[in-house]
């Protein structure tokens, strides 16, 4: 196994990624925080993010490798380039790692212990994740919705426990959100599920119900979306500026959704409206920061 190889397995881009909910937890919750400390929760609150993240990116691949020799068989494992037992060790070394930070972060900045127990609640979530939620469907995608989001109150929660309304909103947005395109993926590879046992909500419920359901799900990600604007978010018209442009595109992905005809072209549609309003949100909190 070379240096090339762990990191691919890493997928730094998706881990990289989700830390900005780490930021937008901290940015949000600055004021009355010193510079320099601001910054070293941001440095160390960061790396918490992306090592275990990426734990969970590699126990993801050891319990995948079966379904990897068929589906992407130039993945690290199953293409040979990181042995199994490799990919375990690997684990344990990234993830002992984030949870190492966590605690100097915590002991150092005198936080608590309840970051430290969010940090490790995040590792094991990647576990259960691997090992159970995926083929459970549902409570898996409730599990990736949480797991991403959840870096807004990591990352509020840094700088004080006493955490703004406002966060919650951010990340119940962001939950509702990813819930939502979570449920319409599901729609859209039902019959590769069917042939891997995954029991998603389509299969489960149908395509019909599991689509108005991924509806509803973004009607309460619009509603959490809005309501930031009435707290004492830092930057309400920035914010509001900035929302706007992710509001309407969750809205064009509702009008389709509760348009929909049920087929596969269409969820794909869907799917994209859902991931480009979801990162508008993300810029959206950024900017509410400022």
């Amino acid at each position: 196994m070379n240096i090339k190889d762990a990191v691919e397995i890493l997928r730094p881009i998706n881990c990289l990624m989700g830390s900005l909910t780490v930021l937008i937890g901290l940015l949000n919750t600055r004021t009355g925080i010193n510079l320099g400390i601001l910054i070293l929760n941001i440095i160390l609150g960061i790396l918490t993010y992306i090592f275990i993240a990426g734990s969970g990116m590699i126990i993801n691949d050891i319990y995948d490798i079966e379904i990897d020799k068929i589906n992407r068989p130039q993945r690290p494992i199953p293409s040979g380039r990181i042995s199994l037992i490799q990919a375990k060790w690997l684990y344990f070394i990234i993830l002992s790692i984030g949870i190492s930070i966590a605690v100097i972060h915590c002991i150092s900045l005198n936080l608590g212990f309840l970051p430290l127990i969010i940090a490790i609640f995040f590792g094991l979530m990647g576990w259960v994740y691997a090992k159970w939620g995926k083929k459970s469907g549902f409570w898996g995608n409730i599990i990736v919705s949480i797991s991403f989001s959840i870096g807004m109150i990591y990352g509020a929660m840094l700088n004080n426990s006493i955490i703004p309304p406002y966060i919650f909103f951010f990340f119940l947005t962001s939950f509702f959100l990813l819930l939502s395109r979570e449920v319409i993926k599901g729609c859209e590879d039902i019959e590769g599920d069917k042939k891997q046992d995954v029991k998603t909500l389509a299969i489960r419920i149908g395509i019909k119900r599991s689509t108005y359901l991924a509806g509803v799900f973004s009607l309460l990600a619009i509603l959490f979306f809005i309501l930031p604007a009435f707290t004492s978010i830092l930057n309400r018209i920035l914010f509001i500026i900035s929302m706007i442009f992710g509001l309407i595109i969750v809205s064009i992905a509702c009008v389709l959704i509760f348009k929909s005809k049920f087929e596969h072209p269409e969820f794909k549609r869907i799917s994209l409206f859902l991931k480009i309003g979801a990162f508008l949100g993300l810029v959206s909190f950024i900017l509410a920061s400022i």
